[in-house]
């Protein structure tokens, strides 16, 4: 755990490409979890990071005292074994902080290298017993998704009446997942990709078959049934910062964020305002005004619409209404940085795409900067003040961060949708 208060809950922040864990590390991540190549849940994303980068990571994290978890916790065959060993002698080298597993043979290979082990959602620990067992191999353990705050809450309390302790011989960490996309099936071990394409879900590889709109029909009388919500197998984004106080007295060590394929202002949006909602908690000010404002910022970014998961003991059945995104906002490519200019903190941009004024607001990515959102206030246009620019034209714009020739520029807009709600 990185933080010295005891308190306080260790905010976990998805990095997917350099450009996300720079927006987590920006916006007061405690730790990040990444996948190298192909052995990790998301090995369909073409942003996972290379064995090369692992280095890297490793020194931007440490340098914010964040710590870093490699995710292995796919399903592992013989042929697999070799680059598993590899993946592990290379994250020790680059004295990556964890390793994330589900598999024993990676759980056994990390622990030969002397390395801590997370145990994944994927095992499915759902009671005291269990995670005992996984004790003698491990200091965090994930619980299983479909736990309630109160069955949660039990197993903490009996880690520290116990005095259950990990191979560091440190209490045992409780990390649970509090926000971002939820899958159907148990704590995501889902069949439905492989079946139908051939493509394993547990392999990080897939279709997202439960996301697509169905019809059910009744195969000896041809029925077919109406259902209210056509999105039956997908359900709703996990949400738990309107329950963050009930969260934290269930005595969690760890909040995982979800979302390693996910864009960089997801990453920035959703730390930040978890970091402030933690922050609140550990200050005693965490209120309902304060959570109606997170709740609206959370909104920006990509979703399917909230809930609170099985936490507070509810059903499945919080189905999202559309194949997408519910997003308040969406981001529109505009242009490219092309200089910086430290001495006067000015940033160059070229158009290549659509109008920028001031007033607007934009979003600048990049692998070093992250993902900067500001409100353009003033702006010189082809070496002139101006107000207004056009694809094409040159742009300096006051900057309080620096930018690369590799940055992205893109403006902020509202999605069809929220005008209309509006």
């Amino acid at each position: 755990m990185v933080l010295d208060n005891k308190n306080s809950i260790e905010l976990m922040a998805p990095a997917g490409n350099f450009e996300s864990l720079q927006a987590a590390l920006d916006n007061g991540a405690d730790s990040v979890y990444f996948g190298v190549e192909q052995l990790n849940m998301r090995a369909r994303a073409s942003i996972n990071f290379t064995l090369e980068d692992l280095q890297e990571i490793s020194d931007r994290c440490k340098a914010k005292n964040v710590r870093t978890y490699l995710t292995l916790n796919t399903i592992i065959y013989d042929h697999d074994l070799s680059i598993v060993k590899t993946l592990i002698t290379k994250a020790k080298e680059a004295d990556i902080s964890a390793v994330i597993a589900m598999d024993q043979a990676v759980i056994a290979m990390a622990r030969q290298a002397d390395m801590e082990v997370h145990i994944s959602t994927q095992i499915n620990i759902t009671n005291i017993e269990t995670l005992k067992f996984y004790a003698m191999f491990a200091d965090t353990v994930v619980l299983s998704r479909e736990l309630s705050l109160r069955q949660i809450k039990k197993i903490t309390e009996q880690v520290e009446k116990e005095q259950i302790k990990g191979p560091s011989g440190k209490l045992v960490e409780v990390e649970i997942f509090g926000h971002g996309a939820l899958c159907m099936a148990v704590s995501g071990k889902c069949y439905l990709s492989l079946h139908s394409h051939n493509s394993s879900a547990n392999r990080g590889a897939c279709k997202q078959n439960c996301r697509k709109k169905y019809t059910v029909i009744d195969q000896e009388s041809g029925f077919e049934m109406e259902i209210d919500n056509e999105y039956i197998m997908s359900p709703k984004d996990l949400c738990t910062i309107d329950i963050l106080d009930q969260v934290a007295d269930a005595k969690i060590k760890v909040l995982k964020i979800e979302g390693r394929g996910r864009a960089p202002e997801y990453v920035a949006r959703v730390i930040k305002a978890y970091r402030n909602a933690i922050d609140s908690i550990d200050n005693g000010t965490y209120n309902k005004d304060k959570v109606i404002g997170w709740m609206q910022e959370l909104e920006k970014v990509y979703n399917r619409g909230f809930w609170n998961g099985y936490y507070l003991g509810q059903k499945l059945g919080e189905w999202s209404n559309g194949p997408g995104s519910q997003a308040s906002q969406k981001k529109v490519y505009i242009g490219k940085g092309m200089h910086y200019f430290p001495k006067s903190s000015i940033g160059e941009f070229k158009l290549e795409a659509f109008d920028l004024k001031v007033g607007d607001t934009i979003l600048i990515t990049g692998p070093t900067t992250g993902a900067q959102e500001m409100e353009v206030k003033e702006m010189y246009v082809n070496d002139e003040k101006g107000t207004q620019a056009q694809r094409g034209d040159q742009i300096t714009i006051p900057l309080e961060f620096r930018i690369r020739p590799s940055d992205k520029l893109y403006k902020i807009v509202l999605e069809e949708k929220a005008v209309i709600d509006a």
